[in-house]
């Protein structure tokens, strides 16, 4: 499936995105760098338990085990100390990360609920895509019976493209359902 989509990348997208862009070498085409995954889980403050269940539906998503975050300074208002777990997440690159990215496209999305595509507003200026999911059901690996609670996460999207146009060409070749 993974080698797939980057033999597809290779012989596909790579000539028709130096076609469209005009690029003079091969080395200019904008490629995908890592996929970050990041859910944080605000409620491990009043239970520390909380973050290992954040963990294990991270690890059956991604196939990596997850970094736990820590909360860099104290605020008072949310019960917060430095130091303490408040999130997880995972860096995926080379095989893992188009593996991700094509059960992403192609299973996972389009089982959210009324599912339109996603927005094309959600880039950065600098070529790297955000997602954000409201809930860690629509991933196949996560049964709904073992689950504690529904939580969200932001999956962000780093390629070498130098503006938005040449991101959202690359996704758009690479099977990103964008919104019409």
């Amino acid at each position: 499936m993974a080698a797939r989509m980057k033999e597809r990348f290779l012989n596909e997208i790579t000539p028709a995105l130096m076609q469209k862009f005009s690029y003079k070498s091969v080395m200019q085409v904008p490629k995908i760098e890592k996929v970050v995954i990041n859910m944080g889980v605000g409620e491990a403050v009043s239970n520390s338990k909380i973050i290992d269940f954040a963990v294990e539906d991270m690890q059956k998503i991604s196939g990596q085990k997850p970094v736990v975050t820590r909360a860099k300074k104290s605020i008072a208002g949310f019960r917060l100390r430095e130091n303490l777990p408040i999130g997880v997440k995972v860096t995926l690159r080379g095989e893992r990360m188009y593996h991700f990215l094509d059960k992403l496209f192609n299973i996972s999305l389009p089982r959210v609920r009324d599912f339109h595509g996603v927005s094309t507003k959600s880039f950065d200026g600098r070529g790297n895509y955000t997602l954000g999911l409201k809930e860690q059901l629509i991933f196949p690996e996560i049964e709904y019976d073992k689950i504690d609670k529904v939580r969200g996460m932001d999956i962000v999207i780093v390629t070498t493209a130098q503006s938005d146009e040449e991101a959202r060409e690359l996704l758009t070749q690479l099977g990103m359902p964008f919104a019409k």
